[in-house]
Protein backbone atom coordinates (compact mmCIF):
# COMPACT_ATOMS: atom_id res chain seq x y z
CA UNK A 1 0.00 0.00 0.00
CA UNK A 2 1.17 3.21 -0.87
CA UNK A 3 2.04 6.41 1.49
CA UNK A 4 1.01 9.63 0.51
CA UNK A 5 3.44 11.78 -1.75
CA UNK A 6 2.46 14.94 0.19
CA UNK A 7 0.98 15.51 3.41
CA UNK A 8 -2.52 14.85 3.51
CA UNK A 9 -4.74 18.11 5.16
CA UNK A 10 -8.20 16.40 4.38
CA UNK A 11 -9.90 13.41 4.58
CA UNK A 12 -12.97 13.48 2.76
CA UNK A 13 -15.59 9.73 3.62
CA UNK A 14 -17.94 7.67 1.48
CA UNK A 15 -21.13 7.65 3.83
CA UNK A 16 -22.93 4.22 3.56
CA UNK A 17 -20.79 1.41 3.80
CA UNK A 18 -17.29 3.81 4.98
CA UNK A 19 -18.05 5.97 7.76
CA UNK A 20 -20.67 4.52 8.72
CA UNK A 21 -22.56 1.23 8.84
CA UNK A 22 -26.25 2.32 7.98
CA UNK A 23 -26.78 -1.04 6.05
CA UNK A 24 -29.24 -2.57 9.54
CA UNK A 25 -31.41 0.68 8.70
CA UNK A 26 -31.76 0.28 5.00
CA UNK A 27 -32.20 -3.61 5.29
CA UNK A 28 -34.98 -2.96 7.90
CA UNK A 29 -36.46 -0.14 5.18
CA UNK A 30 -36.54 -2.68 2.42
CA UNK A 31 -37.60 -5.73 4.46
CA UNK A 32 -40.41 -3.02 5.62
CA UNK A 33 -41.39 -2.13 2.18
CA UNK A 34 -41.45 -6.03 0.87
CA UNK A 35 -44.15 -7.03 4.26
CA UNK A 36 -46.18 -4.62 3.28
CA UNK A 37 -46.90 -5.58 -0.31
CA UNK A 38 -47.06 -9.37 0.27
CA UNK A 39 -43.54 -10.15 0.06
CA UNK A 40 -40.66 -12.37 2.05
CA UNK A 41 -38.08 -10.15 4.49
CA UNK A 42 -34.68 -10.91 3.19
CA UNK A 43 -31.75 -11.38 5.45
CA UNK A 44 -29.27 -8.62 5.92
CA UNK A 45 -26.36 -10.47 4.93
CA UNK A 46 -28.04 -10.52 1.51
CA UNK A 47 -29.24 -6.93 1.72
CA UNK A 48 -25.69 -5.75 2.21
CA UNK A 49 -23.83 -5.76 -0.47
CA UNK A 50 -26.51 -3.46 -2.35
CA UNK A 51 -26.67 -0.84 0.27
CA UNK A 52 -24.01 1.66 -1.06
CA UNK A 53 -25.80 1.59 -4.54
CA UNK A 54 -29.22 2.97 -2.79
CA UNK A 55 -32.89 3.03 -3.16
CA UNK A 56 -33.13 1.98 -6.63
CA UNK A 57 -30.66 -0.85 -6.17
CA UNK A 58 -32.57 -1.91 -3.10
CA UNK A 59 -35.69 -2.08 -4.42
CA UNK A 60 -34.31 -3.68 -8.02
CA UNK A 61 -32.73 -6.53 -5.71
CA UNK A 62 -35.57 -6.98 -3.51
CA UNK A 63 -38.53 -6.93 -5.87
CA UNK A 64 -36.48 -8.83 -8.78
CA UNK A 65 -37.70 -5.95 -11.00
CA UNK A 66 -36.41 -3.06 -13.04
CA UNK A 67 -37.09 0.60 -12.88
CA UNK A 68 -39.77 0.53 -15.41
CA UNK A 69 -41.93 -1.72 -13.26
CA UNK A 70 -45.19 0.31 -13.08
CA UNK A 71 -44.85 -0.09 -9.19
CA UNK A 72 -41.14 0.62 -8.71
CA UNK A 73 -41.19 4.04 -7.69
CA UNK A 74 -44.25 3.47 -4.98
CA UNK A 75 -41.98 0.63 -3.96
CA UNK A 76 -39.48 3.02 -3.70
CA UNK A 77 -40.59 6.22 -1.80
CA UNK A 78 -42.28 3.58 0.84
CA UNK A 79 -38.92 2.36 1.28
CA UNK A 80 -37.42 5.89 1.60
CA UNK A 81 -40.17 7.44 3.65
CA UNK A 82 -39.67 4.47 6.11
CA UNK A 83 -36.16 4.77 5.86
CA UNK A 84 -36.14 8.47 6.88
CA UNK A 85 -38.75 8.48 9.72
CA UNK A 86 -36.04 5.85 10.71
CA UNK A 87 -33.25 6.83 9.76
CA UNK A 88 -30.50 5.99 12.96
CA UNK A 89 -32.44 3.34 14.96
CA UNK A 90 -29.33 0.97 14.54
CA UNK A 91 -26.96 2.67 12.05
CA UNK A 92 -23.34 3.30 14.28
CA UNK A 93 -19.92 4.40 12.68
CA UNK A 94 -17.84 1.69 11.83
CA UNK A 95 -15.79 -0.05 14.59
CA UNK A 96 -12.70 2.04 15.14
CA UNK A 97 -13.80 4.78 13.18
CA UNK A 98 -14.69 7.21 16.02
CA UNK A 99 -10.95 6.64 17.55
CA UNK A 100 -10.27 7.54 13.48
CA UNK A 101 -12.35 10.96 13.51
CA UNK A 102 -10.49 11.99 16.90
CA UNK A 103 -7.25 11.48 15.66
CA UNK A 104 -7.85 13.74 12.35
CA UNK A 105 -8.84 16.23 14.41
CA UNK A 106 -6.02 15.88 17.23
CA UNK A 107 -3.41 16.16 14.75
CA UNK A 108 -5.38 18.95 12.64
CA UNK A 109 -6.67 17.11 9.86
CA UNK A 110 -9.72 18.23 8.54
CA UNK A 111 -12.58 15.69 7.79
CA UNK A 112 -15.68 15.67 5.54
CA UNK A 113 -18.25 13.66 3.59
CA UNK A 114 -19.19 13.32 -0.23
CA UNK A 115 -21.65 10.85 -1.30
CA UNK A 116 -24.52 9.90 -3.25
CA UNK A 117 -27.03 10.19 -0.48
CA UNK A 118 -29.40 12.84 -1.27
CA UNK A 119 -29.12 15.74 1.29
CA UNK A 120 -32.79 14.88 2.36
CA UNK A 121 -31.50 11.78 3.75
CA UNK A 122 -27.64 12.86 4.62
CA UNK A 123 -28.27 15.88 6.63
CA UNK A 124 -30.41 13.77 9.32
CA UNK A 125 -28.68 11.25 9.51
CA UNK A 126 -25.31 13.27 10.10
CA UNK A 127 -27.08 14.99 12.73
CA UNK A 128 -28.81 11.59 14.76
CA UNK A 129 -24.81 10.73 14.63
CA UNK A 130 -23.59 13.99 15.88
CA UNK A 131 -21.29 14.55 13.09
CA UNK A 132 -22.88 17.65 11.35
CA UNK A 133 -20.61 20.20 13.24
CA UNK A 134 -17.94 18.44 13.12
CA UNK A 135 -17.47 17.74 9.20
CA UNK A 136 -15.68 20.23 7.42
CA UNK A 137 -18.04 19.63 4.59
CA UNK A 138 -20.72 17.82 3.95
CA UNK A 139 -21.30 16.95 -0.59
CA UNK A 140 -25.03 15.09 -0.61
CA UNK A 141 -25.65 13.16 -4.11
CA UNK A 142 -27.96 16.36 -5.25
CA UNK A 143 -25.83 19.20 -3.57
CA UNK A 144 -24.12 19.54 -7.07
CA UNK A 145 -25.38 19.10 -10.89
CA UNK A 146 -23.39 16.14 -11.03
CA UNK A 147 -22.74 13.00 -9.03
CA UNK A 148 -19.63 10.60 -8.56
CA UNK A 149 -18.20 8.96 -10.78
CA UNK A 150 -17.89 12.28 -11.73
CA UNK A 151 -15.27 14.35 -9.72
CA UNK A 152 -17.14 17.45 -8.90
CA UNK A 153 -18.49 16.55 -5.61
CA UNK A 154 -15.16 15.86 -4.29
CA UNK A 155 -13.34 18.50 -6.01
CA UNK A 156 -16.26 20.68 -4.37
CA UNK A 157 -15.76 18.94 -0.70
CA UNK A 158 -11.85 19.70 -1.34
CA UNK A 159 -12.45 23.47 -1.82
CA UNK A 160 -14.96 23.73 1.25
CA UNK A 161 -12.44 21.92 3.59
CA UNK A 162 -9.76 23.99 2.46
CA UNK A 163 -7.61 22.84 1.07
CA UNK A 164 -6.05 21.32 -2.78
CA UNK A 165 -7.39 17.89 -4.63
CA UNK A 166 -3.21 16.81 -3.72
CA UNK A 167 -3.40 17.45 -0.50
CA UNK A 168 -6.94 15.11 0.01
CA UNK A 169 -7.61 11.89 0.67
CA UNK A 170 -10.60 9.86 -0.28
CA UNK A 171 -11.75 6.94 1.22
CA UNK A 172 -15.14 4.56 -0.11
CA UNK A 173 -16.24 1.34 -0.61
CA UNK A 174 -17.35 1.20 -4.23
CA UNK A 175 -15.87 1.71 -7.60
CA UNK A 176 -17.29 4.49 -8.35
CA UNK A 177 -15.65 6.26 -5.17
CA UNK A 178 -11.93 5.56 -6.10
CA UNK A 179 -12.85 6.84 -10.13
CA UNK A 180 -14.38 10.27 -8.70
CA UNK A 181 -11.68 10.01 -6.43
CA UNK A 182 -8.81 9.47 -8.91
CA UNK A 183 -10.33 12.09 -11.59
CA UNK A 184 -10.49 15.06 -9.11
CA UNK A 185 -6.61 14.17 -8.43
CA UNK A 186 -6.68 12.98 -4.79
CA UNK A 187 -5.01 10.19 -3.36
CA UNK A 188 -8.19 6.72 -2.75
CA UNK A 189 -8.15 4.12 -0.45
CA UNK A 190 -10.72 1.49 -0.81
CA UNK A 191 -12.84 0.68 2.82
CA UNK A 192 -13.08 -3.17 2.40
CA UNK A 193 -14.86 -3.26 5.46
CA UNK A 194 -17.88 -1.89 3.60
CA UNK A 195 -20.61 -3.00 1.15
CA UNK A 196 -18.19 -4.67 -1.41
CA UNK A 197 -20.58 -7.68 -3.42
CA UNK A 198 -18.63 -11.05 -4.81
CA UNK A 199 -17.96 -9.45 -8.06
CA UNK A 200 -16.07 -6.34 -6.99
CA UNK A 201 -12.65 -6.51 -7.79
CA UNK A 202 -11.47 -3.80 -5.69
CA UNK A 203 -7.54 -4.59 -6.51
CA UNK A 204 -8.29 -3.31 -10.28
CA UNK A 205 -9.83 0.17 -9.04
CA UNK A 206 -6.32 1.61 -9.07
CA UNK A 207 -6.32 3.41 -5.91
CA UNK A 208 -3.72 3.97 -3.85
CA UNK A 209 -4.50 0.90 -1.16
CA UNK A 210 -6.95 -0.93 0.71
CA UNK A 211 -8.16 -1.07 4.31
CA UNK A 212 -9.49 -4.33 5.96
CA UNK A 213 -10.41 -1.76 9.02
CA UNK A 214 -10.64 1.95 9.84
CA UNK A 215 -7.57 1.69 12.06
CA UNK A 216 -5.33 0.72 8.88
CA UNK A 217 -5.94 4.63 7.92
CA UNK A 218 -4.09 6.00 10.34
CA UNK A 219 -1.15 4.00 10.06
CA UNK A 220 -1.00 4.84 6.10
CA UNK A 221 -1.12 8.51 7.45
CA UNK A 222 2.03 7.52 9.67
CA UNK A 223 -0.74 8.80 12.55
Amino acid sequence: MSEPATRIRVVLFDLDGTLADTAPDLANALNHTLRGHGREPLPLEAIRPHVSHGGIALIRFGFGIGADHPQFEIYRRDLLDFYLANIARETRLFDGMERVLDTLEGEGIAWGVVTNKPAWLTDPLMRALGLDRRAACIVSGDTLRYSKPRPEPILHGCALAGASPGECLYVGDAERDIEAGRRAGTATLVALFGYLGEGDEPARWGGDGLLNHPAELLDWLGL
